[in-house]
């Protein structure tokens, strides 16, 4: 729970001397991201143990427009579960092992409002939301979905966190502004009405951290710049308050976090920022999250991801690893953050590398405007569409040759839903393979009792050889027509990896040392690459994939005066090769 983060609660897995050592000493991230970038061996059991991201939620339909919305959320351990709260939800979900979830329909508070903060006083739960609304609701029984008043406060908050420290002094940490940075307010931890109130000057500063500018590349410069999206986490005597910028609509958005050894400040910028931050792939954004302790003690992030194409609030969760390093820094991995990932061991990717991108799709029918194409882009913003939601719809995958198939995404788009609020439907359909695209065989058969799953991951009972790939369609919900925004196939093509990129150079910017170049030779059977940098000598905390044959890259989300360093890794359908060679990104302003 929030205010525990420094000491997990008594009912905790690591609540032991021996698991505190163990979790607690930190990793060195670059040590750790070595890790999760070698793919793993699969042992017997291990791969029902996985996960990719979007998490795979029921996300609600909004009453007022149909296109679904969780964000902001919040995640606190009480009473032996995990009790995540995301904005516009109707209500909330639990789990014991961050893998399965279940929903509780709320009432009683606000369920209708942005980014419902949780923290736990006393055995019970108590809860603010955004949008200035001026009550703190509790409930000690948050199964029942029952809420009541505990306390009419004289102003509402932005984008608030609750945090209760050790001491048994209750915080709001809150904001949201295009221009202000945010604010602190000490509360009575009984009535719950503000103490006393300072800001926080370090948490606005785009002029030199480039990461804080808006745009799907930081490239808008001269446009407002939103700082929002508070959380607290204590830390061995330290607090770690974390922010969101620039804007939830942007593939950059991002969590930044200050440091500073009071619950008020003053605070200091880490200069590893952004902490977490996913700006390409499938799905985008990492901002806007809160950082929590797992059933084995470690730290996971979970944070918004981004949409926003049929309206500004359309958005996702993504569940991230997170450590403390050595240093004591907050840092999140999502190094190839939306493949699929173990919640266990060293919570690494799996090693299926993604196989459908870009390769030859045929489909039953085409929405005008929805092509075919789009449903293997790697792009969570484009879609195709069928022309109908009719049984017998489908659509077809060539990979080229036959691949060992491991598991399957099925981002299902909505095209023309008429579903408001929470679903009582679901996606009924059957996923076939066929190494010649003529025998067929079912891996996957949810033609008779599907569910509401837009972003459905299904991994196989086990492996299956295929070049084909075919989901058809047996009922798709609430009136909307049969349509993907990728269907992603995970596996292993079986051959070579590539060959390591050589020769990195980088060229910071001198104009704007915000913004540095960072070109590499191509190496042998690379079919992209992964561009990951942070602080000189310290994690890389920022990874960006680079697809097509494009052997530079260029960024703006540098802190000025900070010196980086960068690697490229390449990547192919066999795995990934990892770079050894590093780019110096020096600030040579005075």
């Amino acid at each position: 729970m929030t205010a525990r983060a420094f000491s997990p609660p008594s009912d905790h897995p690591a609540a032991t001397t021996k698991g505190q050592r163990h979790w607690w000493a930190g990793l060195a991230f670059g040590t750790a991201l070595a890790m999760l970038a070698i793919p793993q061996s699969v042992q017997a059991g291990d791969r029902f143990a996985t996960y990719a991201n979007p998490v795979d939620l029921p996300y609600r339909y909004q009453d007022w427009r149909p296109f679904r919305e969780a964000a902001d959320p919040t995640v606190v351990r009480f009473k032996g579960r995990y009790w995540l709260f995301p904005s516009h939800s109707k209500g909330y979900w639990h789990s014991t092992d961050l893998q399965h979830w279940q929903f509780v329909e709320a009432s009683g508070y606000a369920v209708g409002a942005y980014a419902p903060t949780v923290v736990a006083i006393h055995g019970k739960l108590y809860l603010a939301v955004s949008e200035g609304v001026p009550h703190i609701w509790v409930t000690d029984d948050p199964l029942s979905g029952r809420w009541s008043v505990a306390a009419d406060i004289p102003k509402g908050y932005n984008d608030p966190c609750l945090f209760l420290d050790d001491d048994g002094r209750l915080y709001m940490y809150e904001g949201l502004s295009p221009k202000d940075p945010l604010d602190i307010f000490e509360l009575d931890p009984t009535t719950f009405q503000p103490l006393r109130r300072v800001t926080v000057p370090a948490s606005r500063d785009a002029a030199d951290r480039g990461w804080e500018n808006p745009g799907d590349a930081n490239e808008k410069t001269k446009d407002p710049s939103y700082i929002e999206g508070s959380w607290m986490t204590k830390f061995r005597g330290r607090y770690y308050l974390q922010y969101a910028a620039a804007g939830t609509e942007h593939k950059v958005y991002a969590d930044g976090v200050l440091v500073s050894d009071k619950p008020m400040g003053p605070f200091a910028y880490q200069n590893t920022n952004p902490f977490s931050v996913k700006p390409t792939g499938f799905a985008t954004g990492a901002g806007h999250g809160s950082t929590f302790q797992g059933p084995d003690g470690r730290w996971w992030h979970i944070a918004t991801m981004t949409i926003s194409k049929r309206f500004i609030f359309e958005r996702r969760l993504g569940l991230f690893p997170a450590v403390f390093t050595r240093a004591g820094e907050l840092v999140a991995d999502t190094y190839l953050g939306d493949y699929p990932h173990y919640f266990g061991g060293n919570r690494g990717l799996v090693g299926w590398m993604l196989l459908s991108r870009h390769k030859p799709v045929t489909v039953s029918s085409t929405l005008a405007g929805f092509p075919a194409a789009n449903a293997v882009d790697e792009d969570i913003r484009t879609w195709w569409s069928a022309r109908s939601g009719d049984p017998g719809e489908w659509l077809q995958i060539d990979l080229g040759a036959a691949k060992r198939i491991e598991a399957v995404q099925i981002n299902f788009a909505d095209q023309d839903s008429q579903g408001k609020g929470i679903s009582q439907d679901g996606y009924r359909y059957v996923v076939e393979i066929s190494e010649d695209g003529l025998a067929w065989k079912t891996v996957i058969d949810r033609a008779g009792a599907g569910r509401d799953a837009p972003h459905d991951y299904q991994v196989l009972r086990r492996s299956e050889r295929g070049r084909y790939v075919r989901i058809r369609n047996s009922h798709s919900p609430d009136g909307g027509k049969f349509s993907l925004y990728d269907l992603r196939v995970f596996g292993n093509g079986d051959g070579s990896r590539p060959e390591a990129v050589g020769n990195v150079t980088a060229e910071r910017d001198p104009a704007d040392a915000r913004r540095a170049t960072i070109k590499w030779s191509p190496p042998q059977h690379a079919e992209f690459y992964i561009v990951r940098f942070g602080r000189r000598g310290g994690p890389q905390t920022q990874a960006y994939q680079v697809y097509d044959g494009q052997t530079s890259l260029t960024v703006a989300s540098l802190t000025k005066g900070v010196d980086y360093e960068a690697q490229v890794d390449a990547v192919n359908d066999s795995g990934i090769t990892r770079g050894s060679r590093s780019a110096q990104i020096r600030d040579g302003a005075p």
